[in-house]
């Protein structure tokens, strides 16, 4: 009795491609042997397969039209031959359920998103704390303005891909203990497009695209960091056939300063004195990334004493208005070798303190305290 591949697949004699392959994934769900375990599932599932052969290609699709399955001897129908792995077989049949809707979209030729772009951008260190308009120059593919991006010649259009129909895929059947499956690859001739151009845009090669540099503003916010990536949309590359641009992705790197150390949204120093406005006290300035502040120094300070200066150091990331603090660390300066007067002093000093002033001298003195 002939077989009726619409029939199989229950769908109308009109259907188009798109409700012939939901047709067969319904019922290959359905009739797997791997899924279904009732007897004569096997066969039902080599009879859909093979209805969803014939059909899902234009070309065979036609000839049963025509002439039934009298029509299919020919070229146009390759029969099953040996199996291969039946593993990626089964891979490659099941895939298709996940991601169908995005799969089509790329064998039809749909819109295509650009890729994303990295740029590594240094910026100083005062600029990073409170940020700064920047203007950068990248180079990025955009859409070609002689073909509006379709790569063929003025006055000509893409044709559709004769190797593959415009489907942008070809396929091979094959036989396995389990029954026939096709395996589907991408067109060799268009790369899946489902197009080919055979008269080339002249600007652009046939791609769409050229290349082209650019200078684009950009902010650097406060308080960035070394790695802080900033994402500027829609400056990566154009997308293919109408699809989106990707983004432009910046990296921003700190460079040092002579004067600063960063710790998180802290502000890191030193502040030198001298061992008489250690013992003293004193009031002297300071650098800060605001600039030059007054502070004051008690009397008696030790070195690696640290001194807070609130909210003098980095502001938050996203929110400007609460800062870190400026950590200042004291370091005290001890004179390698002092003059007659001073040090005359400085052993009237240690007798009033008891002290004996040994091989070390005036300098071992002080040691001593600091």
């Amino acid at each position: 009795m002939a077989r009726d591949y619409y029939e199989t697949l229950g769908v109308a004699r009109n259907a188009d491609q798109d409700d012939v392959k939901k047709a067969f994934r319904r019922l290959a769900r359905k009739y797997h042997p791997d899924v279904n375990k009732d007897a004569g599932a096997e066969e039902s599932f080599k009879e859909i397969n093979r209805a969803y052969e014939v059909l899902s290609e234009p070309e065979t699709r036609s000839r049963y039209d025509q002439y039934g399955e009298a029509g299919l001897g020919g070229g146009g129908y390759q029969d099953p031959g040996d199996a291969g792995g039946f593993a990626d077989i089964f891979e490659s049949f099941f895939n298709g359920f996940g991601g169908q809707q995005q799969q089509q979209g790329r064998r039809r030729g749909g819109p295509v998103r650009g890729d994303d772009l990295r740029l590594d951008l240094k910026v100083d260190f005062q600029d990073a704390i409170f940020g700064k308009e920047r203007e950068i120059a990248i180079s990025h593919l955009e859409g070609c303005g002689v073909c509006s991006g379709s790569g063929a010649k003025a006055g000509t259009r893409p044709r559709t891909c004769p190797t593959c129909s415009g489907s942008g895929q070809v396929r091979r059947a094959t036989r396995t203990p389990f029954g026939s499956f096709t395996q589907v690859a991408s067109c060799p001739t268009c790369a899946g497009v489902g197009q080919v151009i055979e008269d080339k845009c002249e600007n652009c090669g046939g791609n769409g695209q050229v290349q082209k540099s650019k200078k684009l503003k950009i902010t650097v916010p406060a308080g960035v960091d070394n790695g802080t990536r900033l994402r500027v949309s829609n400056e990566g590359d154009s997308g293919m056939r109408g699809g989106p641009a990707g983004d432009l992705y910046v990296y921003l790197f700190v460079n040092e300063d002579p004067h600063f150390q960063r710790d998180g949204i802290n502000i890191l120093s030193e502040v030198k004195i001298s061992y008489l406005q250690a013992i003293l006290g004193s009031r002297l300035e300071v650098k800060t990334v605001d600039g030059d502040e007054e502070i004051d120094i008690p009397a008696g300070i030790q070195p690696g004493t640290v001194l807070t200066l609130d909210s003098k150091g980095v502001p938050r990331l996203g929110n400007a208005v609460s800062r870190g603090n400026h950590l200042l660390t004291v370091t005290v300066d001890i004179p390698k070798k002092v003059g007659a007067e001073e040090r005359e002093l400085l052993e009237k000093l240690a007798k009033i303190h008891g002290d004996r002033v040994g091989k070390g001298g005036v300098e071992g003195f002080l040691g001593k305290f600091f």
